[in-house]
């Protein structure tokens, strides 16, 4: 770099440092002196305005803050009710289950019954007249007299119930260890055989005789929950009768006269399994001193306070400070059925302003006056309404919606009004004798730096002014010299560095050419390299992909073996989503038995192909080797595949069932998708395999997961067969084909060949599909009894 600088110009009335005196330090000096002046005009009328504004942004804010803190407390009381809900829709979704499914429910009850004995054993007690198991058992099941027979002991389908409500000894005491706070759980019968079953054990029936004189009379649902039985029964029938939609019942609080304390029932009504009738109910029992601590914990300010309340008014959560405010007053109310409700009405209130109260609708926030020490105190009054549940308190079921209520005196809110106030008043005098100050001091400080700034920033661009002009007429050789750090500074060392590429792109022009030629010269050769090696290695890989499809075609059973059956016909089809497909199906014949086999490999590709071709060669080799056990044979076969997925490092499973048939018995064993059967009278049965067996190759011995079931085939009946490739195809708007749909088809096609069934649904599945991308092996089997 050479050492020579520009040279620096006199400064003139013309020159730019003078200007920028005149227009910077004009502009800045005035700008002061109206802005200062203008700051001390607003001074006074910020301070008459301010304690409007203050006032008014504070009462925003403080309602604001009163309804989200009502928003926050509505959220965890709902919260607290959700949670019994979920517990009390698990106990009545494993009763449902036992009763939609009467053969597992009777194996459980069997299994209850052996290793629980006393669950189900009752004693016959002669004074109550009623039967109860004997204390010991995780739940107590009492049977009143009428269920009884002459020999005291219970009818057979009371029997029954009571096997079957003994799943409550498994499920019941995990809910009421975890979860909402609950005193008991329990199942209720049918109004036919209404015994009653409930955990932890307690003495149900002797607290009963107490308690409730001619109970065991009287049907338990009339004596005890008059209407809500016909309620159900109702929605049964029509399920938009239902005045809230879910099946969850809830009581009114009360206090039980069993424990004392105040609780709310629950209730889930059970269903008969074709869901026309009532069969009984699941239920809990809960305590309300979480409801009620949320509640009563409420704060706002010094003295405000929440209140939990029916629609009617009735409250049911409210602190001490609360109750004596609102002028409630409490009273208990002993009723027929054994339970004392808590009446505390907002509507019985001392205040007239409350007992006034609007409850049929949200008021957002409300004024009210309220006696207090004699005095007329304004307070604000929030309500929130819960979301709606269905009530039972006598009769009908109806909807109910619980309010909650934050009350809070305005005195309080607009405490910090008035001390805004006085601060803003006491901060005005001080900005007054704060703004002269810094009117003043910010015109001496102004004045000395404009003039301090111009001699700094004009003298650098003076001097870049002048390098520019020499860069002009091509002299590279300028250089500027600048000391400053600022931007200016800056603009001289960039300018340096720009004259010194200049000068050296002019004089080395031709010799960069020539290498950056060189350099792209080199790229396209290493681009043409990779691109044959790409080339190469698509061949290749397409070779091994066409050779894997090649052998999973020739493995198929031929169209002669699928004929060679003098009984029954069998059609297949099988598309694969990619060149090489993860389904598999496959028909062996040994002597006069037949074994139809259909599997789906996760996933698809070649690994999924090459596990494909692994079960075809185990199943052909087992069954040639005689193997006829059907346990047996899923088990040697997953064994032999269990380790070559080891020794192969294949990450994949599959689903596979066989059918096995020696021309009379049709047996299937194993886990895959659903047997479709429709019967010569044209009768639909959808067998689910789930039981059967666990995917293949997951375990290394499946044996104890492997179960059977034989099936009728007769003359004129069609099995078909499939994997999820069918049912989960989707059409051009995301649509499944679904089960239902292949069972509506088969049933069209009932009296067609096997061949006809196939051909005929996989056009009308792949018409349903349309143009959408095949994202699954598609694979259809058929199998008609001649």
């Amino acid at each position: 770099m050479m050492d020579e600088h520009v040279s620096k110009r006199p400064v003139g009335l013309g020159s730019f440092r003078a200007k920028f005196i005149l227009v910077v330090g004009g502009a800045v000096l005035f700008d002061l002196l109206v802005s200062g002046g203008l700051a001390l005009w607003n001074v006074q009328r910020l301070s008459r305005d301010a304690t409007l504004e203050v006032g008014q942004g504070l009462e925003a804010a403080s309602q604001e803050y009163i309804r989200t803190y009502a928003d926050s407390t509505a959220a965890q009381v709902n919260l607290l009710l959700r949670q019994v809900h979920n517990d009390v829709d698990t106990l009545a979704g494993v009763l449902q289950s036992q009763i939609d499914n009467p053969a597992r429910n009777s194996d459980v009850g069997t299994a209850i019954a052996r290793t629980s004995p006393g669950s189900v054993s009752l004693i016959y007690d002669e004074r109550g007249k009623w039967s109860q198991n004997a204390p010991g058992s995780a739940s107590v099941v009492s049977v009143w007299g009428y269920l009884l027979g002459e020999d005291h002991q219970p009818r057979p389908d009371i029997a029954r119930d009571i096997e079957t409500s003994a799943v409550l000894d498994l499920v019941a005491p995990s809910l009421l260890q975890h979860g909402a706070s609950k005193l008991q759980m329990y199942y209720i019968g049918s109004k036919e055989r209404p015994i009653f079953r409930t955990a932890p054990y307690t003495d149900q029936a002797q607290t009963f005789d107490r308690l409730y004189p001619g109970h065991n009379e009287a049907n338990f649902w009339d004596f005890f929950f008059p209407g809500l039985y016909e309620s159900w029964q109702s929605w049964a029938k029509n399920g938009e009768s239902r005045p809230v939609a879910e099946d969850i019942t809830q009581t009114a609080p009360y206090t039980d006269a069993i424990t004392g304390k105040l609780i709310v029932s629950f209730f889930h009504p059970l269903w008969t399994a074709d869901r026309k009738d009532v069969a009984g109910t699941a239920g809990a029992d809960i305590t309300l001193d979480q409801l009620a601590q949320t509640v009563e914990n409420v704060k706002v300010a010094q003295s405000g306070f929440g209140f939990l309340a029916m629609s009617d008014g009735n409250v049911v959560a409210i602190n001490a400070t609360g109750e004596k405010t609102l002028g409630l007053v409490s009273a208990s109310d002993a009723s027929g059925t054994g339970v004392t409700g808590l009446e505390r009405s907002l509507k019985g209130s001392s205040q007239p302003a409350i007992a006034k109260l609007a409850l049929d609708r949200e008021q957002g926030i409300q004024h009210l006056l309220l006696q207090r020490d004699g005095k007329e105190v304004p307070y604000i009054v929030i309500v929130k309404k819960l979301p709606a549940t269905n009530l039972w308190s006598s009769g009908p079921v109806r909807q109910e919606a619980m309010l909650l209520g934050v009350v809070v005196p305005e005195r309080e809110i607009d405490a910090s009004l008035y001390a805004a106030q006085a601060k803003i008043s006491e901060a005005t005098n001080r900005i007054v004798i704060y703004q002269i100050l810094a009117i003043l001091m910010s015109l001496l400080i102004v004045t000395i730096a404009v003039f301090a700034a111009s001699k700094r920033i004009t003298s650098g661009i003076s001097a870049l002014a002048g390098a520019a002009k020499r860069i002009q007429a091509q002299d590279y050789s300028v250089r500027v010299a600048i000391t400053s750090k600022d931007e200016v500074g800056a603009a001289g060392e960039a300018f340096n560095r720009m004259a010194e590429q200049i000068s050296y792109h002019t004089e080395n022009l031709e010799q960069l050419v020539e290498e950056r030629t060189a350099q792209i010269e080199d790229a396209k050769e290493e681009i043409s390299a990779l691109n044959a090696q790409l080339q190469r290695e698509n061949r290749r890989l397409g070779t091994e992909l066409a050779v894997a499809e090649r052998i999973q075609l020739m493995v198929l059973p031929l169209q002669q073996e699928l004929e060679d059956f003098q009984d029954i016909e069998i059609a297949a089809y099988m598309r694969p989503a990619e060149e090489v497909g993860g389904d598999y199906y496959d028909v062996l014949k040994n002597g006069r038995r037949l074994k139809i086999g259909i599997g789906d490999v996760t996933g698809h590709g070649l690994e999924s192909g090459v596990l494909m071709l692994m079960v075809q060669s185990v199943a052909r080799a087992l069954q040639e080797a005689g193997n006829t056990d059907a346990v047996e044979f899923l088990a040697n076969l997953n064994s032999a595949l269990f380790k070559n997925i080891e020794r192969t490092r294949i990450d994949k499973h599959l689903t596979l069932a066989f059918l096995d048939y020696d021309g009379k018995d049709m047996i299937l064993s194993g886990q895959h998708e659903e047997v479709v059967i429709v019967r010569a009278n044209g009768e639909i049965q959808r067998i689910d395999t789930m039981d059967l067996g666990i995917p293949i190759g997951l375990e290394a011995d499946i044996s104890a997961f492997i179960k059977t079931r034989e099936i009728a085939f007769e003359k004129g009946d069609l099995i078909l067969l499939h994997t999820d490739g069918v049912t989960e195809a989707e059409n051009d708007a995301g649509e499944l084909f679904g089960i239902e749909r292949l069972c509506r088809e088969a049933l069209r096609l009932k009296d067609q060949s096997a061949e006809k069934v196939v051909s005929e649904i996989v056009a009308t599945l792949m018409l349903f599909i349309g143009s959408q991308k095949i994202y699954d092996d598609i694979t259809l089997l058929a199998v008609r009894h001649r």
